[in-house]
């Protein structure tokens, strides 16, 4: 199964200027990453929705906290471009 995820505009695959892996790469990634370690949770099309979107006390609290810090740690390291 693919996933596929737009994060701020970046769309897809490419490769980056000198044939290494693109920010489209990184996010893709990074996104299908997040929705292994998330398989119950409907993560949309952009990062940023799940957090805006997202009702406090919606879940336990610990879960809660977890679930926020793992989508923030994603949207970080796909600005950063690590992967």
């Amino acid at each position: 199964m693919t996933v596929r995820f737009r994060v701020r505009g970046l769309v897809g695959t490419r490769a980056g200027r000198r044939g290494g892996p693109g920010p489209a790469d990184t996010a893709g990634q990074v996104c299908s990453e997040l929705a292994v370690d998330l398989p119950d949770e409907d993560l949309g099309e952009y990062l940023y929705d799940c957090i805006d979107l997202y009702r406090m006390g919606s879940k336990p609290r610990c879960e809660e906290v977890e679930y926020l810090g793992m989508l923030q740690d994603a949207i970080d390291r796909i600005e950063r471009g690590e992967r």
